[in-house]
């Protein structure tokens, strides 16, 4: 089944942005754009008239606004737009079986702070299966986020887990002719979780900050050589995981994190970096999930 990029819009500056990143991002690719809105009718339970066509009418124009604006500057993608008939969550959800990756729109912490934070674009992270790129629109005009400078991926746990980011940041990288920043952070362990075993292991590899290097060496090794063209820089620091993350971003033009896809006591979660990424990192962000 050929792959495609679907872009969530709703007629707002951060969807827009989302539809053009989409579309360089589907150009560097050589997939198709997808762009959704999703709408359905629920009458309010008000004594006021409500006129269905209207609203339709309504929908389909946002709808038709961004596609107009994506064609009118991508004249060469393969394009398609469809309003579809659920509330948002569900809609860009039932499209990921055909999706190289979901693209929405974000503000982060702009004009509304939090943002994210229970709405429509945490849920769809926290339960997409594919990766899933937030974009916020420069000076909330819709203005096109700017390429060039490297692809930031965080590079924690081991090598498994890490996998499905590094993966989507060579991808990346290799589409953009980018190169790549693996970053993993690290912090000294509690006194109780020092063990002979444990302590042995960082002590083979000479010490705490070459056992990390190793651990990053090790978990880019097999995407080094499927990827042999993208360049790597391997930064290891100590620190918080997203506070590291967030300071070698700066310059980024994308930003790829991990979620691990297990649902929580209270439902499905983006987890702490994640959540420091979407809304304090200066570039799009991309969350991928792994098990």
């Amino acid at each position: 089944m050929s792959r495609e990029i679907v872009a969530g819009v709703d007629g707002s500056p951060e969807s827009l942005a989302a539809a053009d990143w989409a579309a360089r991002e589907a150009l560097h690719r050589r997939l198709p754009l997808r762009l959704v809105h999703a709408w359905r009718w629920e009458p309010l339970d008000i004594p006021l008239e409500q006129d269905r066509a209207s609203q339709e009418r309504m929908a389909d124009g946002v709808l038709r606004e961004a596609e107009s604006a994506v064609a009118g500057r991508y004249p060469d993608l393969a394009l398609t737009a469809e309003v579809l008939p659920d509330t948002p969550v569900a809609a860009l959800l039932s499209t990921e079986e055909r999706a190289e990756m979901l693209v929405i729109g974000s503000r982060g912490y702009g004009a509304v702070a939090g943002f994210l934070l229970g709405s429509y674009g945490q849920q769809i992270i926290a339960a997409a299966h594919r990766p899933v790129v937030a974009v916020r629109s420069r000076g909330g005009d819709g203005g096109e986020e700017p390429e060039g400078g490297e692809i930031v991926v965080g590079q924690l746990g081991d090598a498994e887990d890490s996998a499905p980011a590094l993966r989507f940041a060579f991808e990346t990288a290799a589409a953009r002719g980018a190169s790549v920043r693996a970053v993993r952070a690290w912090s000294l362990p509690p006194l109780y979780a020092y063990s002979p075993a444990s302590m042995a292991l960082a002590d083979e590899a000479g010490g705490l900050v070459p056992y990390e290097e190793k651990a990053l060496r090790e978990a880019l090794a097999p995407w080094r050589e499927r990827f042999p063209e993208v360049r790597v820089a391997e930064h290891v620091e100590i620190g918080s995981a997203g506070q590291v993350l967030l300071a070698a971003s700066g310059s980024a033009q994308l930003l790829v994190v991990g979620r691990r896809a297990r649902r929580g006591a209270i439902g499905p979660r983006i987890g702490s970096v994640a959540h420091a990424a979407l809304h304090l990192a200066p570039c799009p962000v991309a969350v991928v999930p792994h098990e």
